[in-house]
């Protein structure tokens, strides 16, 4: 099997499997209980606290562990909003690109009576800084923007929306799930007031995340319970899998630029031979260096990107449609529709995303079995289509026969 859906998950890291085996089996107390079991727990939560907080240039207290990225957001989204609902900002902005995890926590906002403000978005995804400072009001009380778009792989001018957020007096809290591991992230030098990262997407276990609160700003809880990460997320902390994320960030640090560098280099090599097939499209921004070094979002008019990505899969290798927290719906991608596609275009989009295990010989097998797939899905989906409309025109000659009988 070839894998490249990293975007969706990463791979475990080598090493960050054993660490949690190990933690599963010598960690057993609650390290919020003061006997020696819960804490050789606690030290282990806090070790791996240090790794999270080290990766992205924050301080330990700054990194409150939840389940994952979906509950960081609305950790993040609906506690911050409540601290500036507290000021009487009840206004919150938002883009179109957003994770579903942003824009269902907006969606709950918005039900509480907060106004929300969706920036558009230009052809290829790019968000203007401009576009957000026409946005900004008096009543803005919390900005969320994406470091890096889960689809198209965009990168967008972070610490240009905190700054611009922080003039007007609101907060500024990004989603950096798909940025983290894929380019240098210092939350504090960027200057947002929390972020949202998730394990499983830089090679550590799933349902293991964190958020990034600013030293000093006050965030409720989402949930009650007991006094668990300085009282932000309640509930006994996942150790095993804490330990994993730890270990993974760990590895992610130590990588050099080499990485990034070789990561781009196969996706070029890879949009390049996509590309030639006929009618090939690539979606987001233009530059490379505006986009992530693994991250590839094509379209082949014609050819559903569902049915792309199963033939694919029938050939061992492993792409995606878009979010893989909304890979069940027939809903065309969100992210496809900003842009201004229409449902059917929309509908067309692979993507593929490579990672810390992809080889030249996985980008070198993809490029050869994808343009006969895509040719076979054309031609299939032209069959189909043209089906119905035989069979019309061949009942609507049988009904006008009938009707002038005598």
């Amino acid at each position: 099997m070839i894998y490249l859906d990293h975007n969706a998950t990463s791979p475990l890291r080598p090493g960050v499997a054993g660490a949690v085996a190990r933690a599963l089996d010598e960690l057993i107390g609650n390290p919020s209980s003061v006997h020696a079991a819960g804490r050789r727990a606690r030290a282990a939560v806090e070790e791996a606290r240090a790794s999270v907080a080290r990766l992205v240039g924050a301080v330990r207290e700054e990194i409150v562990f939840t389940s994952g990225g979906t509950e960081g957001d609305n950790l993040a989204i609906r506690g911050l909003a409540a601290a500036a609902a507290a000021r009487g900002r009840r206004h919150v902005v938002t883009s179109a690109l957003e994770h579903p995890a942003v824009t269902g926590s907006m969606a709950a906002l918005a039900a509480l009576g907060f106004e929300v403000t969706r920036l558009p978005a230009a052809s290829d995804g790019t968000i203007a800084v401009a576009e957000l400072e026409r946005a900004l009001r008096d009543d803005t009380g919390l900005v969320s923007l994406a470091a890096a778009n889960h689809e198209l792989g965009n990168v967008y001018p972070v610490a240009a929306f905190a700054a611009a957020a922080r003039a007007r007096g609101a907060l500024f809290h990004t989603d950096a799930v798909q940025a983290a591991g894929k380019t240098r992230l210092d939350f504090p030098g960027l200057g947002v007031d929390a972020a949202t990262l998730s394990a499983h997407k830089i090679g550590g276990p799933k349902a293991v995340g964190a958020v990034f609160v600013r030293r000093g700003l006050d965030l409720p809880p989402l949930l009650e319970g007991g006094h668990q990460e300085h009282e932000r997320r309640p509930g006994t902390e996942n150790v095993a899998g804490i330990v994993g994320f730890g270990v993974a960030c760990e590895l992610v640090a130590s990588e050099s630029a080499d990485e990034a560098r070789r990561l781009g280099e196969l996706r070029d090599e890879l949009e390049r031979r996509v590309l030639a097939i006929p009618g090939a499209r690539r979606f987001g921004a233009n530059d490379p260096a505006g986009r992530l070094p693994g991250t590839v979002l094509v379209g082949f008019p014609g050819a559903p990107g569902q049915l792309v990505a199963i033939g694919l899969d029938l050939d061992g290798i492993c792409v995606s449609t878009g979010a893989a927290c909304t890979s069940g719906s027939l809903e065309p991608s969100p992210v496809l529709r900003a842009l201004g596609l229409d449902a059917t275009a929309a509908g067309e989009g692979v993507r593929v995303s490579l990672g810390w295990s992809t080889t030249p010989s996985d980008v070198d097998r993809l490029c050869a079995c994808l343009p006969a797939i895509v040719e076979r899905v054309r031609s299939a989906s032209a069959d189909a289509e043209s089906a119905p409309r035989a069979a019309t025109g061949r009942a609507g000659v049988g009904a006008t026969t009938a009707g002038a009988a005598p």
